[in-house]
């Protein structure tokens, strides 16, 4: 059956000599992998450009309940960056937050404010002009809340420590080995707080920086289980020092 959606590339791996199988996170049928023929040849409408990490892009495709992978008849661009694709640190922060998105979203299902939230997001950041360099830590603390491990609050007023095991602030050291100190807690519960807007006016050192990225990384892994290692951790922190 025919039909449209509007969806957020993740990833491609070549198919043939010509064509590509891509996974796309569409808004109105979740995770979902797509053969898209002829994409890589000379006479091609499509340009393989539209399959770049997070694209935004409107689909038709031939969906097959019986099948694993789908038939794209059609695609473009629903919206295109501006900023992202000349400016350095955005390339690689979108770059970190593509791999974290495709170790976390699994749903084959529609989620519509997931993915609303996502596409807001993206665009909210290529648009942006303010600071991008903690972008990131927003966006994991976010998107947490919609993986079920959000950071949570006790009903003490000051909250000393995060506890990474537990996901919880707290007024005292944790017995476990993972958490977060008391300056990067302050700094941690900022970005907590704060709009993206926000965050990107907190003054981080880049060495609390990678700390933050670091335990932030670490976190999923405690708490999405196959939460695998980041290809592109070590070079997004590299850029950001």
């Amino acid at each position: 059956m025919l039909k449209q959606s509007k969806g957020i590339v993740l990833s491609y791996v070549k198919y043939s000599e010509s064509s590509i199988i891509s996974k796309i996170y569409t808004q109105d049928f979740g995770l979902q992998s797509y053969i898209a023929k002829g994409v890589r040849s000379k006479k091609s409408k499509s340009k393989i450009a539209l399959f770049e990490p997070l694209s935004q892009v409107e689909i038709v495709a031939y969906h097959n309940e019986n099948k694993t992978i789908h038939t794209l008849r059609e695609i473009r661009s629903y919206y295109s960056y501006q900023s992202i694709p000349f400016d350095v640190i955005k390339r690689s922060i979108l770059f970190f937050l593509d791999e974290i998105l495709i170790n976390t979203i699994k749903e084959e299902s529609s989620n519509e404010s997931l993915y609303s939230w996502l596409a807001h997001s993206l665009t909210w950041f290529d648009l942006c002009e303010e600071s991008a360099l903690n972008f990131h830590l927003a966006f994991m603390i976010q998107l947490s809340r919609f993986l079920g491990f959000y950071p949570k609050k006790s009903s003490m007023a000051n909250h000393r420590y995060f506890d990474l095991e537990s996901g919880i602030f707290v007024n005292y050291i944790p017995k476990t080995p993972e958490y977060l100190n008391e300056e990067n807690t302050l700094l941690f519960n900022k970005l907590y707080e704060s709009t993206f807007e926000e965050a990107s006016k907190i003054k981080i050192k880049p060495s609390q920086r990678r700390e933050l990225i670091n335990s932030l990384v670490k976190y999923y892994k405690l708490h999405f289980p196959g939460f695998k290692d980041l290809k592109s951790l070590e070079v997004l922190k590299s850029i950001l020092s």
